[in-house]
């Protein structure tokens, strides 16, 4: 991480720290060994003003990290607004996203811009995640052979990415494109949401069922390597008519765009090749399609990019939350399949001694050393097996659920001020207990708490977890109204708060079901509905949920909130339920 070097007081607070000091003095930069004495020197002779320095930055932090609750009618729509115009303020019109290179996707923000749409009924904000999340599908951002998405682009149109690939970014992604692919039917996020599901099960997916982390950006030391392309290289595995049309597709008879070399991006769409080679749109299909084949099945000769193995539970849990996404989204159970077999994994390798832990790896051992999961942990694979339970339920998925939930406000809840330490009460002590609410990388932690606690408060009827989400959207009531786009997970859960999310809970056989799920998950409102098809007989379930009988061959339960309808069992008044004449 950055900094690299950081230099502590025996209390722990820093009061040095750079990026990088080389051994020998170069460019400018000290050389490591005279930084150490330097910094020996100033700390013996300068004591005093050191420590007075900390207890001013230990003041500082902490008054970060404090919460102050607002009342409960404080809770309003403003900071939707105020994050809505703030998007609209940094949206890149040209190329899509918001600000300039280098330009990362921000999925938060992204589904922000969705939800917004719904929540208002206007169209401009969608349009933006839509016209993004294309041009980013579009551009080198996205890996054109292998599926998946690096890191970040260099330029401000997404041209040229830092060529790592990361499980976080990507397990957002697909959660992002199968929310989208909702809004717009769009061919192209379907094929997105396929191909990079595709990469996650070829290459991001251990034997055992977890999830690797990160595909690194060199190979053969050269950043970029494996996936740069030469024309010629292109011509030697390609038809004559494959190569017109890849060229045609990805501009290969246009200057090189990396370092003297070719990273694929489309230059082209289907019916501006069609026209300019004479041929029909379905031919190019074919033959782009099997010239991404060979292309594909000749860089797999090259040497690959390192992989870092490691098993991280909280990003875990966000591509659990991505693939059982996508596959409900695009009716792909080897998908679904593939998450639960990650929740197997969490629930066989990383939970010990009834605590979860925060990651493994292939190479560990029962005396590797662990550490406890922190507060990502334990939302994230609570929000991902929420969004499993909608696509395959299981008894014991909702049961370790429920478990994650209970942790997280026994060890985890600021129950006086609101929202959750990053770290569990047990923890070894810090110079501060952070609070994390904004969004980063990945999204924030207490924004997944409240948002999942709301929603498993709903399904389950059970007051203590929705009370834990409102107070946290209390305590962070202050900086989501003066910051509000870097808060967009909270804003999900705010806005779930004030208009409580709609729960269908269907009652059958699975087989029964499907009609039932099918028109649940298809109509305009299927984006912020929850859908949980409980089998008849399945075991263990909490009184809320067992009163919910099948009565007939399929009962469909609606709720909002923690409020039911009468039960429906007649599919055609199923359907005019959700979808009134206009």
């Amino acid at each position: 991480g950055w900094p690299l070097t950081m230099f502590l007081m025996p209390d722990q607070t820093p009061f040095f720290g750079g990026t990088y000091f080389p051994k020998t003095a170069r460019h400018g930069l000290p050389a490591f060994p005279d930084m150490l004495q330097r910094v020996h020197d100033y700390y013996t002779s300068h004591r005093d003003e050191l420590e007075q320095q900390n207890r001013s930055l230990r003041e500082t932090l902490e008054r970060i990290e404090r919460t102050v609750l607002v009342d409960a009618g404080t809770l309003g729509s403003a900071p939707l607004e105020g994050a809505a115009n703030q998007l609209l303020q940094q949206f890149d019109a040209t190329h899509g996203g918001f600000g300039d290179a280098p330009k990362f996707p921000h999925p938060p923000s992204l589904e922000r811009c969705l939800r917004e749409t719904r929540r208002t009924g206007e169209e401009g904000h969608a349009a933006m995640a839509l016209f993004t999340l294309g041009k980013m599908a579009d551009g080198g951002l996205y890996d054109h052979l292998g599926g998946g998405f690096f890191r970040y682009s260099v330029d401000e149109r997404w041209a040229i990415p830092h060529f790592e690939k990361m499980l976080y970014d990507n397990a957002q992604l697909l959660s992002l494109y199968a929310a989208a692919l909702r809004h717009s039917r769009a061919p192209l996020f379907e094929r997105i949401l396929a191909e990079t599901g595709a990469w996650v099960m070829r290459e991001m997916q251990s034997d055992a069922g977890g999830f690797f982390s990160t595909l690194d950006a060199d190979s053969d030391g050269e950043e970029g390597r494996f996936y740069l392309w030469d024309p010629e290289a292109i011509r030697a595995v390609l038809s004559d008519a494959e190569n017109a049309v890849a060229t045609a597709r990805f501009g290969l008879d246009r200057p090189a765009n990396f370092e003297g070399r070719w990273h694929l991006g489309v230059a082209a769409d289907i019916p501006q090749i069609a026209a300019q080679l004479a041929m029909s749109e379905k031919r190019i299909v074919v033959l782009l399609s099997a010239a991404r084949q060979k292309l594909l099945a000749t860089r797999e000769h090259r040497v690959r990019p390192g992989l870092d193995d490691k098993i991280l539970t909280g990003w875990n849990g966000l591509m659990i939350r991505g693939m059982a996404a996508a596959g409900r989204a695009l009716g792909r159970e080897e998908f679904i399949a593939s998450a639960q077999r990650a929740v197997d994994f969490v629930r066989r390798d990383l939970i010990r001694d009834d605590r979860l832990l925060a990651g493994t790896h292939p190479a560990a051992t029962a005396d590797t050393p662990t550490l406890n999961g922190y507060l990502e942990d334990h939302a994230y694979l609570l929000e991902g097996i929420l969004e499993l339970l909608q696509a395959r339920w299981d008894s014991a998925d909702l049961d370790l659920a429920t478990t994650l939930a209970e942790t997280l406000l026994a060890r985890f809840e600021d129950a006086e001020n609101g929202g959750f330490f990053m770290t569990a009460d047990d923890h070894e002590q810090l110079i501060v207990r952070t609070k994390p609410l904004s969004d980063d990388a990945t999204p924030a932690g207490n924004g997944v708490a409240a948002r999942a606690l709301g929603r498993l408060g709903c399904l389950l009827g059970e007051p203590r977890y929705l009370e834990a989400a409102e107070r946290t959207l209390r305590g962070a009531w202050q900086p989501m109204n003066e910051a509000p786009m870097a808060f967009c997970t909270l804003l999900s859960a705010l806005e779930e708060h004030l208009n409580p999310v709609e729960t269908i809970i269907l009652r059958g056989t699975a087989a029964a079901t499907a009609p039932w799920r099918a028109v649940a998950q298809q109509n305009e409102s299927a984006a912020t509905r929850l859908v949980f098809s409980i089998p008849t007989d399945a075991p263990g379930l909490p009184t809320v949920l067992a009163d919910k009988v099948a009565q007939g061959e399929v009962t469909a339960y609606r709720c909002r909130g923690t409020v039911c309808q009468e039960p429906i069992t007649d599919l055609a008044a199923f359907r005019a339920v959700l979808e009134p004449p206009r």
